[in-house]
């Protein structure tokens, strides 16, 4: 699985308008890879990707039913309400691949978000992870549409997006110099998932096989940037 990452010139405006004129350049990745145990239910979910001297973009859109957004603290379990993911590995042309960032997101915009360089399950998680502190997102915004908790879940259709960026300097921080340009390549994959809904799912853009778990590295996709 190949995704392309386009340059922008201007960053996105953070309205959630998944047609705007920005996100007109970016290519759609489609999550509809969906794992065996999942139930019946199928929510349409894509994806789109950008990138400037400083950030890569990023937006989700997801025509979805029987949802979850109970979760409001940072670093909260979020993929057990309704979630979308986005799993990269930086590469740098130096040192090759070290380890992945999980960003996991709710339709309420709360995250959870790791530095994983083992991803060897044990009973604190990871056999070698780091959880992000909260002040290494300053430099981030982020748009949800869905405004506010469900205290119950909604059964209805509903299209729910979010959009947001993260700054190069995150990676940075844990694994020095490595902005990208042209011709860049990175791994990762997109997901959607609801562990906790009545209509539990798991899908992914680059298959994940038979085992049911997003953290398998070797899985990931190619970003390419252009």
């Amino acid at each position: 699985m190949i995704y392309t990452i386009h340059r922008t010139n201007q960053p996105p405006r953070y309205r959630g308008e998944w047609n705007d004129t920005v996100w007109q350049h970016a290519e759609i990745a489609s999550i509809e890879k969906f794992h065996p145990q999942s139930s019946a239910f199928r929510p349409k979910t894509e994806v789109k990707a950008l990138y400037d001297d400083t950030n890569v973009y990023i937006i989700f859109r997801v025509q979805d039913q029987f949802i979850k957004a109970t979760y409001t603290t940072y670093q909260d379990p979020v993929y057990r309400d309704s979630c979308v993911e986005f799993f990269v590995m930086p590469m740098s042309p130096e040192r090759g691949a070290a380890g992945y960032f999980n960003v996991e997101m709710n339709g309420l915009g709360m995250m959870l978000l790791y530095y994983i360089e083992d991803a060897t399950r044990t009973t604190q998680g990871f056999e070698k992870f780091t959880k992000i502190p909260q002040e290494r997102l300053r430099g981030m915004t982020i748009f949800h549409s869905i405004p506010a908790p469900m205290q119950e879940e909604l059964t209805t259709p509903l299209e729910w997006i979010v959009e947001y960026n993260l700054p190069f300097s995150l990676f940075e921080a844990y694994l020095g110099e490595l902005r990208p340009i042209a011709g860049t390549r990175w791994r990762g994959n997109f997901f959607k998932c609801g562990d906790d809904t009545s209509q539990p799912h798991w899908a992914s853009w680059s298959p994940i096989g038979e085992a049911l778990n997003f953290h398998q590295p070797d899985k990931f996709g190619l970003l390419q940037f252009a």
